[in-house]
């Protein structure tokens, strides 16, 4: 496997967040938040401290750090022992956060009902019987 750039890592990570796969994740003050990862395609493990991506992307918020893991029992040491600074120092806001996570206007709308049209739906059913008479 080719290695990965710093930029490459941070992508994945913020991906990894978005999509709800952060295993633990905390809101610090500043708009900062403390995540613990668990990449399922590479089987690392990372801790990754970030502001908010204000810019849909484009650039790397500043102050952006991770620290990889080749067990998940030392990233796990290493997350708990962030955030008892980050508690000890009055940084911590929220030890289980979900702020800034899955916004529908960065990522795109919500779908409802996605199989609502299948056979079993009469209103389909009636249009295709309606189709198909002479």
């Amino acid at each position: 496997m080719a290695q990965r750039s710093e930029e490459q890592i941070i992508d994945r990570l913020f991906a990894l967040e978005n999509e709800g796969m952060a295993d633990q994740r905390a809101e610090l003050t500043g708009e900062r938040f403390l995540s613990l990862i668990h990449d399922p395609d590479s089987g690392t493990a990372y801790v990754f401290r970030h502001g908010l991506d204000d810019t849909e992307g484009s650039e790397v918020p500043e102050g952006t750090e991770f620290w990889e893991y080749d067990t998940a029992e030392q990233a796990e040491r290493a997350y708990a022992q962030l955030l008892t600074e980050a508690r000890q120092s009055g940084e911590l806001v929220e030890e289980d956060s979900d702020e800034g996570l899955g916004d529908e206007e960065v990522d795109g709308a919500e779908l409802r009902d996605v199989y609502s049209a299948d056979d079993d739906d009469p209103l389909v059913a009636g249009e295709e019987a309606e189709v198909t008479e002479p």
